[in-house]
């Protein structure tokens, strides 16, 4: 795992029945385009296999979009992580101007996982160690 992952300690399914179970972020993580840098929204959930885009401008469903997360770390560094996803779904979000989209991703490199194992340990309720 990088040291910017550990720092900041699927497949979105459109059933009612989901079979991956996905995670909330308390703060938004920008989402840019990798091709042009430029950012197109925020990290709403992600799952192993997908994730929710919130952005100001609706999404073009079945189009593939290349995406890109910056992953900042207490101690200044970035890491990038590249994806290729899908759009499955767009909608209009409880936000006034804003919409909600959902990508199936592609191919997605390892980063994608440890963050998302990172978000799952980070947002898991641990047992607490039996006090002496």
């Amino acid at each position: 795992m990088r040291p910017c992952l550990r720092a900041l300690l699927g497949q979105l399914r459109m059933f009612t029945d989901r079979r991956i179970e996905r995670h909330q972020l308390p703060y938004f993580l920008k989402v840019f385009n990798s091709v042009t840098d430029k950012p197109i929204g925020f990290l709403g959930n992600v799952s192993a296999d997908g994730l929710m885009l919130i952005s100001q401008l609706p999404m073009m469903v079945g189009v593939d979009f290349d995406l890109r997360l910056k992953i900042p770390a207490s101690d200044g560094c970035q890491q990038v992580i590249d994806l290729t996803a899908c759009c499955l779904w767009c909608h209009e979000d409880e936000t006034p101007h804003h919409y909600d989209a959902g990508f199936s991703l592609q191919r997605a490199p390892p980063e994608y996982g440890q963050l998302v194992e990172a978000l799952t340990q980070y947002f898991s309720f641990q047992p607490m160690p039996a006090s002496a």
